[in-house]
């Protein structure tokens, strides 16, 4: 048996790199044109009118103080009170939104009353905040 010479190697076998660089360039043409493609949609026109002016959508922003007093936009309110106006509210915008914020003297149990009056009514975008001193 013969033992070959330990002569380094003459040459690079790039049959795998041409493999990969082919492929990729297959890749490369179906994305392009795959991609110029696009589809036909036929648009409204717009009119001249005047836009409607959208209703402002008025977050209710209602705050139970360390004296557990509920103001609701910044006005003193009563639960009842808070109860209607917040119903006139859904009616006015079925969509209304609610910040409930609680300081962190507060009593517990008045701020879950505020949060009964919300589900109550049904109002489901309420957010929470709290007051810290």
């Amino acid at each position: 048996m013969q033992v070959q010479d330990d002569k380094p190697y003459d040459e690079i076998n790039i049959t795998p790199m041409l493999d990969l660089a082919y492929v990729l360039l297959v890749i490369f043409i179906l994305m392009c044109t795959a991609t110029v493609q696009g589809l036909k949609a036929s648009l409204p026109r717009g009119s001249n009118a005047p836009a409607k002016k959208q209703k402002e959508n008025k977050i209710q922003s209602i705050q139970v103080d360390a004296q557990n007093k509920i103001w609701l936009n910044r006005e003193a309110v009563t639960l009842p009170q808070l109860e209607a106006r917040l119903a006139q509210a859904k009616v006015e915008n079925p969509k209304v939104q609610v910040v409930v914020k609680g300081e962190s003297v507060s009593r517990y149990a008045s701020v879950v009353e505020v949060l009964n009056v919300i589900g109550k009514l049904e109002i489901a975008q309420v957010g929470l905040a709290t007051i810290t001193r």
